[in-house]
């Protein structure tokens, strides 16, 4: 009974934000609530959401301090010559766009942090997407999924978690791994060029305004027939971006569609980030980056907790960059609509985990799946473990899968063989889209910032996430990994 209450609570939650006949907050509360009334156990429902929320609450406090701080950083300029390095690449073509999107997103997921990749990647993509009317979609889908393959790095939880719940060495599941994960990543960037040849296509030949009021080029980024419209001023989520100087709408050229002769639509015309806004602290650029890496340093050396590192960081960078009081009350009160989503929608989702996790739903449904394992897959186990982690570390935290369900799927590849190794290097095939599951907190601040619906988000990811996953197994398989 609890198992099939599980499915259907999940089932009801993605099938109502997907046609958006409920908010994911409204969503997150509510359907717990109320398949905690069917399953019986009403009464300790208060239990449930007060054990969710403790266990969340740390992870809220991360995302809270880590968007002020990061949020500040963007502000002073720290990211803004990778931002002009992405937009020169980018130009005006919306395939480029689309690949330097991924390729942003996957050198920042370097840091092993998925909000922070998200808000910079954002940051940085959100004016180029709006100025030439590409799909917002197509920017979080690509983002998400290029920072799921990344998620995998040894610092970025999976592979400690699978590390820690078999007994075994973090680098000896990880770097093996390293080829087919590769390959995932590369066929990250492959979907990013055909997605964008895709919107290349829908857009069509466009008029970009150049920084002088009184000229503009043409430059042809397709021969299609779209129109491409955008809000003049992209305003993303709290954080300090903003167009060129210039008309700031892209329209159909009505020429011939030859291309521009000119070369600097990608540094001139497309400023992701306003180079005159009055909150950059070019004299402080170092002290910034020095206090970035000694945070990031610090996070992967677990100095402190992140919660706790995130909250001195943001606190220093405040004051440091902003000593006058109405200066960060102005910074705090930009990033206050991100940090009040991501909070609330975290706390939401506590909910969600709390009912899960205290009903016993998670165990029956991970207990229901195992057995339903055809007794001739046995010496299979390690595929086996790379298909059921698509759906389980979608459907459940990365601590419920590799902390309950990963043990069990050890033990019984075991029985016939199959090396603890080979389950964890597979439990990590999921994570692509993983990072995509509405139970990632991260991914909340990615929608947020892109002002994208979570229905729409994952109607359009999951089968590309999916997809990607898939290529991470079978080349492991071919390289003899898994």
């Amino acid at each position: 009974m609890l198992t099939f209450l599980g499915f259907a609570m999940i089932a009801t939650f993605l099938v109502l934000i997907m046609l958006k006949k409920m908010s994911p907050i409204a969503a997150l509360v509510l359907i717990p609530a109320l398949f905690c009334v069917f399953a019986g156990k009403g009464a300790h429902l208060g239990d449930y959401v007060i054990d969710g929320v403790g266990k969340l609450a740390p992870t809220a406090a991360m995302l809270m301090f880590a968007i002020v701080y990061f949020g500040v950083m963007i502000d002073v300029g720290l990211f803004d010559p990778i931002v002009k390095g992405i937009l020169r690449f980018c130009k005006a073509d919306p395939m480029r766009v689309v690949v330097g999107t991924a390729v942003l997103a996957a050198i920042v997921s370097l840091d092993g942090d998925g909000s922070t990749t998200f808000m910079i990647t954002v940051s940085a993509m959100y004016p180029l997407y709006k100025r030439l009317g590409l799909s917002l979609v197509v920017m979080t889908g690509v983002a998400a999924t290029a920072n799921g393959v990344m998620n995998t790095l040894p610092w970025g939880g999976p592979t400690a978690r699978a590390a820690t719940a078999l007994k075994l060495d973090a680098a000896d599941i990880f770097v093996p791994m390293i080829p087919a994960l590769a390959v995932g990543l590369l066929s990250v960037f492959v979907l990013a060029y055909v997605l964008g040849l895709r919107e290349r296509r829908r857009v069509g030949t466009l008029v970009l305004p150049s920084g002088d009021d009184e000229e503009s080029e043409l430059v042809t980024v397709g021969t299609g027939t779209g129109t491409a419209t955008g809000a003049g001023t992209a305003t993303g989520a709290g954080t300090a971006v903003a167009t060129a100087a210039g008309a700031g709408t892209a329209v159909p050229s009505a020429g011939s569609g030859e291309p521009a002769s000119g070369g600097d639509a990608g540094e001139e015309g497309f400023q992701g980030l306003d180079p005159q806004r009055a909150t950059l602290r070019p004299r402080l650029y170092w002290f910034n980056a020095g206090l970035t890496v000694a945070l990031l340093t610090a996070m992967i050396m677990e100095l402190l907790p992140i919660p706790v590192l995130f909250l001195l960081g943001a606190a220093l960078a405040l004051t440091v960059n902003f000593p006058h009081m109405p200066d960060q009350k102005a910074r705090i009160a930009a990033h206050a609509d991100n940090v009040l989503n991501v909070a609330g929608m975290v706390f939401a989702a506590a909910v969600f985990t709390g009912v899960l996790s205290g009903t016993g739903m998670v165990k029956h449904m991970a207990d229901w799946l195992v057995g339903a394992i055809p007794e001739g897959m046995g010496p299979h186990m390690a595929l086996v473990t790379g298909l059921l982690s698509l759906p389980l570390t979608y459907f459940m935290s990365n601590d419920g899968f590799y902390f309950g369900v990963l043990p069990v799927l050890a033990e019984a590849g075991a029985a016939h063989g199959v090396s603890p190794l080979e389950i964890a290097r597979a439990s990590l095939v999921g994570q692509a889209l993983h990072m995509s599951s509405p139970l990632v907190p991260a991914v909340y601040v990615l929608v947020g910032m892109a002002k994208v619906e979570f229905g729409d988000h994952t109607r359009f990811t999951v089968k590309w996430a999916a997809l990607t996953c898939l290529v991470v197994l079978a080349a492991g398989m071919v390289f003899g990994i898994i």
